[in-house]
C-alpha cells in the first residue's frame, strides 16, 4: 500500500491523451519484502517513527479483509504487529487515526485518478464510464478498503469517519453529475440539470451497491463483474 501523502502507484509519467483506470494492489512495504538472492538476513533494525506508521496501517488494512474482521481492536492489531498497544499510540492519537489515516490513502487514491480522467478524456460519456471504473477497479484490488468505503468497518467507530466516507461518494456523486450535465446539454435536453442529478445518484448508488455487495460477499462477488454490460443501462 503506498501510503497517503505519496501519489500512487502507476500515476507519475504518464502520456497526455491517456488515463490509466487500471489501481495497483496495495503492496507490501520495503520493510516487508523477502530478501533476493538467498542472502543472509540483516540485523533487525527498529523502523523509523514513519516506516512504523506505514507497517501499521499496512497491517490494518491487511486484517480488514480477513474472515472475521468484524470490530478490529487495537490489541489485536498489535499482537499482529508483535508489538504492545502503546507502541501503536506513540503514532497514532487513537484508533479513529488510523482508520483516517486509510481514508486519505482511498481519497488520494481515487481522486488522482479521477481527476487524470477529467483532464484527459474530452467526451462526457467516456468520463462517467472511466469514472466508474476507477471507483470500482480500486475497491476489488484493495479488499480491506472496501469495507471501509462501505462502512462495514466502521460501524464501531467514531461517527466522523463514516460522515467523511459519506463526503467521498458525495464527490463522486458531484464530479459525475458534471459529466453528466455536459452529456445532457450536448444531447440538447430540455432539463440538463435535473436529468444530470438524477442519473448522477442512481450511478453513484449503483457504485456503492456494487462495492457492499463485494465486501458482503466475503470479496466473491467482484464489482467489476460483467460491468460494461450493466453500464450500457445507464451511459449508451
Amino acid at each position: 500500500m503506498t501510503l497517503p501523502s505519496d501519489p500512487p502507484a502507476g500515476i507519475a509519467g504518464e502520456p497526455a491523451g491517456e488515463v490509466e483506470t487500471e489501481v495497483p494492489e496495495p503492496a507490501r512495504s520495503a520493510l516487508l519484502a523477502p530478501l533476493e538472492g538467498g542472502a543472509a538476513p540483516a540485523p533487525r533494525k527498529r523502523p523509523r517513527p514513519g516506516e512504523r506508521r506505514i507497517q501499521i496501517l499496512e497491517t490494518l488494512a491487511t486484517m480488514l479483509q480477513e474472515p472475521g474482521a468484524d470490530r478490529i481492536t487495537t490489541a489485536a492489531l498489535a499482537a499482529r504487529l508483535e508489538v504492545s498497544e502503546a507502541a501503536l499510540y506513540r503514532h497514532f492519537a487513537s484508533k479513529a487515526q488510523m482508520f483516517e489515516g486509510l481514508i486519505e490513502f482511498i481519497e488520494q487514491s481515487v481522486f488522482t485518478l479521477v481527476n487524470q480522467v477529467v483532464e484527459r478524456e474530452p467526451s462526457p460519456d467516456a468520463q462517467v464510464l472511466r469514472i466508474l471504473t476507477v471507483l470500482l477497479q480500486f475497491g476489488e484490488k484493495n479488499p480491506g478498503m472496501t469495507r471501509v468505503m462501505v462502512g462495514d468497518a466502521l460501524v464501531f467507530e467514531n461517527e466522523r469517519l463514516q460522515t467523511r466516507m459519506n463526503q467521498f461518494f458525495e464527490r463522486i456523486e458531484s464530479q459525475l453529475r458534471q459529466s453528466l450535465r455536459a452529456r445532457a446539454e450536448a444531447s440538447g435536453a430540455a432539463t440538463p440539470t435535473v436529468d444530470a442529478n438524477g442519473q448522477a445518484s442512481a450511478l453513484t448508488s449503483f457504485a456503492t451497491g456494487r462495492l457492499q455487495r463485494f465486501a458482503r460477499s466475503g470479496f466473491r462477488k467482484t464489482p467489476t463483474e460483467h460491468l460494461d454490460v450493466a453500464l450500457r443501462l445507464f451511459v449508451g
